[in-house]
């Protein structure tokens, strides 16, 4: 059963009044991909008041909707959400930044619903976690060496960087490198300081109550109609719209990063879509592991019925809710 969650606002710095003497019932629906948490979400923050903050890397473009399964207007009509919209793609918007704006929302609102696939931002919101230094002016310099040079730079610092970083994603690459120059951590050294800080950072500096959705092995056949519903809405159209004013960090989403070569002429949309599901499940697997991994998770038994789901998620939080 999760925790009680309410935040007293005196437990976290620089909070404000609300509504309610200064308590915030936080509340999250987390889990893999494609496993229906933001149907879920919409309707428990329906139903109970809330309002909606989104924890997800890619939403927070302005123009990256459908690719994203960002909240339609009309779903942001019913209830409002948070960490949507916020920049243009060309912008790179970092996981600190994140941190900050979210945060704030926490100390205003009265009721949230956090849901998203992103572990690290939701971690980054409500953990004490923090983030190595960036300088745009040394990640320019990085980006100017290539993909294959940057992968060969980094494995010359750290032999063993594939079991940590991505090699075939120059952003996490670059990433890597920028944070090894900077601070002469390689990323072997960084994940055993992220190790040692993780029983720390399991001490949550804003309280909440987080339930879990996954589809198990049905995850594969939803990820193929979610892909195919998106293409259907106009994915391909939107992706090619978007393509010369992509950031480095928006170009790497899951989805526009394989279709980029089909606007490109380079690729057939049957590869691309093909591309896009080996990347998207690639994904599931990894948000999965990550979330799994967090104690403070109540996974709920997964159903096809998407009222059985939101009934068993509506049970674990009921006491919290009250």
């Amino acid at each position: 059963m999760p925790g009680r969650g309410v935040l007293e606002r005196g437990d976290h710095r620089g909070g404000q009044a609300s509504p309610r003497g200064g308590r915030t019932l936080i509340l999250a629906i987390l889990g893999p991909t494609a496993s229906g948490k933001s149907e879920v979400a919409l309707r428990l923050a329906e139903e109970i008041g809330a309002e909606v903050l989104s924890v997800d890397s890619m939403q927070v473009y302005r123009e990256m909707d459908i690719g994203t399964a960002k909240a339609t207007p009309a779903q942001q009509a019913r209830v409002q959400h948070h960490m949507v919209d916020l920049v243009d793609p060309e912008v790179e918007f970092s996981v600190a930044e994140f941190q900050k704006v979210a945060r704030g929302v926490l100390e205003r609102a009265e009721r949230i619903v956090m849901v998203g696939g992103s572990g690290l931002h939701f971690r980054a919101v409500v953990d004490p976690m923090t983030f190595p230094p960036s300088d745009a002016a040394l990640r320019t310099e990085l980006e100017a060496l290539g993909e294959s040079a940057a992968v060969t730079a980094l494995l010359q610092a750290d032999s063993a960087a594939g079991t940590q970083v991505d090699l075939n994603n120059p952003r996490r690459v670059i990433r890597a490198l920028e944070i090894h120059r900077l601070t002469g951590e390689t990323p072997t050294e960084r994940a055993r300081t992220r190790e040692a800080e993780a029983v720390r950072s399991y001490q949550a500096a804003f309280e909440f109550s987080a339930v879990g959705l996954d589809p198990g092995r049905s995850l594969a056949g939803r990820v193929t109609r979610r892909l195919a519903g998106m293409l259907d809405a106009g994915l391909l159209d939107e992706v090619e719209s978007l393509a010369p004013r992509l950031g480095r960090t928006a170009r790497q989403a899951v989805g526009y990063k394989e279709l980029l070569p089909v606007v490109r002429g380079e690729e057939t949309i049957e590869e691309g879509m093909a591309a896009a599901t080996k990347a998207t499940l690639r994904l599931a697997k990894h948000q999965r592991t990550y979330f799994r991994r967090d104690p403070r998770i109540v996974w709920v038994p997964w159903d096809q019925d998407r009222h059985v789901r939101y009934a068993r998620v509506r049970s674990v939080l009921e006491e919290v809710i009250g």
